[in-house]
């Protein structure tokens, strides 16, 4: 019979070495991929100066098609990444990298042109221009933290209508920070 792990949720306070820590992977993930990823970027909540998280680095990579990538899943897994497919997220491809207790490294890839591209790079950018925004979100996250500390559903759940409303709100500001350069 299998052994029933718990995943718990700790936030921790921000940690300078995560964009080192994302470059390293970076490299290694484009080293071993090559010419499927088109652009690799650093996103979450890790990738937000000041911000508390699971100290996870989300990776988001932009390739050139999904079926190709899925050809390299052992190449993934030679670089210790479980793939899971879409993971519950049409057009996505999602890879673990850790133990079932403790996540290192999250890689979300699109195929060029997905429109979860820009959501992620908006919302990271978003909290990175918004202090208040980023500190209120540090606090629900701390706060769900507290409350469901073996219960990631309800975690990730609790964090569901203010993600929805920074990304109404980055796509607000993004709208008015073009229309403030020309439509650029």
């Amino acid at each position: 019979m299998g052994e029933w792990v718990v995943r718990q949720i700790i936030v921790v306070p921000y940690q300078t070495e995560w964009p080192a820590a994302y470059e390293r992977e970076k490299a290694l993930l484009t080293a071993t991929l090559g010419a499927v990823v088109l652009a690799s970027h650093h996103i979450g909540s890790t990738a937000i100066p000041g911000m508390w998280a699971k100290p996870i680095i989300d990776i988001l990579l932009v390739v050139t098609s999904l079926d190709t990538l899925d050809l390299l899943d052992d190449d993934m897994i030679a670089l210790a990444y479980l793939p899971r497919g879409e993971n519950g997220i049409p057009g996505r491809r999602y890879y673990r990298k850790g133990s079932e207790a403790v996540h290192t490294h999250h890689v979300h890839a699109y195929e060029a042109g997905h429109h979860d591209i820009e959501r992620h790079l908006l919302f990271r950018d978003y909290m990175a221009c918004h202090p208040d925004q980023a500190q209120a979100y540090c606090a629900l996250k701390r706060d769900l933290a507290a409350r469901y500390h073996d219960d990631a559903e309800s975690y990730v759940a609790g964090k569901d209508a203010f993600i929805k409303e920074m990304d109404r709100q980055a796509a607000a500001w993004r709208r008015s920070t073009q229309d403030a350069m020309g439509g650029l």
